[in-house]
């Protein structure tokens, strides 16, 4: 597989993370040079790690999992997505459970914006493609992708603050829809 070629995957893959990472930030939840660390670390860490599970298991459990892994991604979406419009409507002030870069909700998170990479490592494996490689280009592009969200969420949150925890969340939604209308038969 050529560069080029992983490189359009890498980045096809990391426009989720950027769009979680840019709504968290912009929020307010998610705030500090910490936070963007465990936000990219994570959402790195599960682009690489996705891909080589998917290889790994190969192409007779995809079949069984691709009938619902764009459920599971909406799902997860969805429920951080609300809680975040919901956080956003109340004007009272945040606790530090709500931090999407902490705990349950970055595992969450995490999984769910990494799941195209699990499809991604069967059709490597399909292929018969050495996964090392490109999954370390695609975990590396999304922690790059991700950081640099964060700096622009960060910048957005500072001058529209709780609309942008509102628009955080129904991004997230908007994620999870089009991943369910992705997988609907034409």
């Amino acid at each position: 597989m050529r560069f080029f070629d992983i490189i359009v995957i890498a980045v096809g893959l990391a426009l989720d993370a950027l769009a979680v990472t840019l709504g968290c930030a912009a929020s307010g939840q998610a705030r500090g040079p910490r936070a963007a660390f465990r936000l990219s670390f994570h959402f790195g860490l599960f682009q690489f790690l996705m891909p080589v599970v998917g290889w790994a298991v190969g192409t007779e459990v995809a079949r069984l999992v691709s009938t619902w892994d764009h459920w599971i991604a909406f799902a997860l979406l969805t429920f951080v997505g609300l809680r975040m419009v919901r956080a956003g409507l109340h004007l009272d002030t945040q606790n530090s459970s709500d931090d999407p870069s902490r705990g349950l909700k970055l595992m969450m998170l995490a999984v769910a914006t990494s799941i195209d990479a699990l499809a991604v490592g069967f059709s490597l494996a399909m292929l018969r493609v050495s996964i090392w490689y490109p999954s370390a280009i695609i975990g590396l592009v999304t922690l790059a992708i991700s950081v640099i969200g964060f700096q622009f969420g960060t910048r957005l949150g500072t001058r529209f603050g709780k609309r942008m925890e509102i628009a955080g969340g129904v991004i997230l939604i908007l994620i999870g829809l089009r991943i369910i209308t992705s997988h609907l038969p034409v």
